[in-house]
């Protein structure tokens, strides 16, 4: 009797990554989808005097005081208007809870490892090591954060406690 032994690595499938993406600008962007806790409209944050600019203030979720970072602010990008498409991706990192202000979410796509290239080595107002790689699906291209080491970098203000 011949018994089929089915290895998992061989399983492209196996080895893709679900990303959730979301545009700033012009720029199309991906993260695990896995730090993704949920995706809410938004809503003025109360203010932190003294906080970076990138940083809205807090939001009270469910009892949970949430930061909440304007993504595009701390990216660099050109600052846009707040409108009906912006939204709040609140991510559970580790053990904290942090929302993000993007200009909107557009769909979640799994990437095989094939779809996923290195980020060529230019400066941008990313550090490098946040940057998982660049996806390509047909014509979109993403760019693929490590949004846990995006949101722990000293620069945030978001050290975890402890």
């Amino acid at each position: 009797m011949n018994a089929v032994i089915s290895n998992p690595r061989s399983d492209a499938a196996a080895q893709a990554r679900e990303y959730l993406t979301f545009r700033l600008g012009q720029e199309e962007y991906g993260i695990d989808i896995l730090k993704v806790q949920e995706i809410r409209g938004y809503e003025p944050p109360t203010r932190i005097a003294g906080a970076p600019p990138f940083i809205k203030g807090v939001t009270n979720l469910r009892g949970t005081i949430v930061p909440i970072v304007d993504l595009r602010l701390r990216l660099a990008c050109a600052r846009a208007e707040y409108d009906s498409f912006t939204v709040v991706i609140i991510l559970n990192l580790r053990e904290r809870i942090v929302g993000i202000v993007v200009d909107s979410v557009s769909d979640v796509l799994e990437l095989a490892p094939e779809q996923v290239r290195p980020a060529p080595d230019v400066d941008s107002a990313i550090d490098a090591q946040c940057i998982r790689g660049l996806g390509s699906v047909g014509e979109r291209m993403l760019i693929l954060l490590d949004i846990e080491r995006l949101m722990a970098s000293a620069d945030m203000g978001l050290a975890a406690d402890g």
